[in-house]
């Protein structure tokens, strides 16, 4: 007999199925000008690559919404919306950084509902600059522990030599899916790529397979992670 349980696990049929991309963005006062700055071009910039991306995919809904942190969380895209009809709002810097705040918020999205239990396993990208200075440690708990919230393909894009990699690492649990970017066009480099990781989740496994694919290229990622210091070679460049 079929265990209600897994009647009810996240999935089913593949076909048509709802692919959230979250932006996770670190908006506190150390991102001001040139961090910032670089990440609202970088992203805006993305967005015909994931067009093209979704347009070419037969097996999901791209659905992209943005949450910024800094002295609390809010969502800059209150409600998921088509890669068709993505705009990307420019972001500022001031105050703290809240990522629990954050977190509280993305784990309420995840839940069922609102979240469908027929959607691919979402990707949720964070940018982070520093550490938080809230108790962010229940909030990813919780979130970890949730059906989406393990699925969830996790990225996480440590921006200059402050971050706090461990904190990245928690959230991502895996140390090769932190990204280290040092310098203007490393943090380019590794937003569009995270921009594309949906694709990466959305296909069949197997010919046939309702199974998603649910990992990422690793050596691709290992690349990607030696390469932080491209287009640098002045300690000036370096965050």
């Amino acid at each position: 007999m079929t265990d209600l349980k897994e009647l009810k696990r996240p999935g089913g049929e593949l076909a048509s199925r709802p692919l959230h991309f979250i932006w996770m963005v670190d908006c506190s006062g150390s991102m001001l000008d040139d961090k910032i700055g670089t990440v609202n071009y970088a992203i805006q910039a993305t967005i015909p690559e994931m067009l093209d991306a979704a347009t070419n995919n037969p097996f999901a809904k791209l659905l992209v919404r943005t949450l910024s942190f800094s002295s609390g969380a809010q969502w800059v895209t209150p409600a998921p919306v088509s890669i068709e009809d993505f705009v990307w709002s420019d972001l500022s810097a001031d105050g703290v950084t809240d990522m629990g705040h954050a977190l509280k918020l993305l784990r309420a999205a995840l839940d069922i509902p609102p979240m469908s239990d027929r959607a691919l396993p979402p990707v949720i990208v964070l940018l982070s600059d520093g550490r938080p200075t809230d108790d962010y440690k229940p909030e990813l708990e919780k979130l970890l522990a949730m059906p989406w919230g393990k699925k969830a393909v996790r990225i996480a894009i440590a921006i200059g030599q402050d971050a706090d990699l461990n904190v990245l690492e928690e959230f991502t649990g895996k140390s090769e899916l932190v990204l280290e970017a040092m310098n203007r066009d490393a943090l380019v480099k590794m937003i569009k790529w995270a921009s594309t990781a949906a694709s990466m989740v959305s296909a069949p496994a197997v010919a046939g397979s309702d199974s998603p694919v649910t990992t990422l290229d690793m050596e691709a990622v290992k690349n990607l992670s030696a390469a932080r210091s491209i287009g640098s070679t002045s300690t000036a460049d370096v965050w």
